[in-house]
């Protein structure tokens, strides 16, 4: 198999791929419209297939982010490498593991902010309730002085229907 070779006979990709972190940059996901979260979400995309449907990207989630319970047609596996992520009663931790599927999970809290690495197989698209989001009541102290910042900042922003 020569190297670079874009595409095989089952449509995937089979590319290789190395990469530097500082070569992808961070963009907003209001701008590039994958996941369907509230603002505030910044992902780097690391590797797409669309014939597969699946994408790896880091994820970043500002200190005070609530992401709300949801569903979406794909499974997902994370790891979060830097912060905290709180689900289903569990502080996470970098090097810490998450396993979402087609079912309601969440909402995800991320007090002092978060960054993660996700693999998406499927529609990453988030349906979830504006409604839902806004009645949330946090659950996770943040332990950080950003962190009480930026659960301040969320909590106006929610208390403004500005999410």
């Amino acid at each position: 198999m020569k190297a670079g070779r874009k595409a095989s006979k089952d449509g995937y990709s089979h590319k290789f791929r190395a990469i530097y972190d500082h070569e992808v940059k961070w963009e907003s996901d209001d701008v590039r419209g994958l996941l369907k979260l509230p603002p505030g979400v910044k992902v780097k995309v690391l590797n797409y297939d669309p014939v597969m449907k699946r994408i790896d990207m880091k994820q970043r989630f500002p200190a005070g982010y609530v992401e709300p319970r949801h569903t979406h047609t794909s499974w997902h596996s994370i790891l979060v490498t830097k912060g905290r992520m709180c689900v289903a009663g569990k502080d996470l931790r970098p090097g810490d593991y998450v396993f979402g599927w087609d079912i309601p999970h969440g909402p995800y809290e991320y007090p002092d902010g978060c960054e993660v690495f996700i693999v998406y197989m499927g529609d990453a698209t988030h349906v979830w309730e504006k409604k839902d989001l806004l009645k949330h009541a946090l659950k996770w102290k943040p332990k950080t002085v950003t962190g009480k910042k930026g659960v301040v900042r969320h909590l106006k922003k929610r208390q403004a229907g500005k999410i």
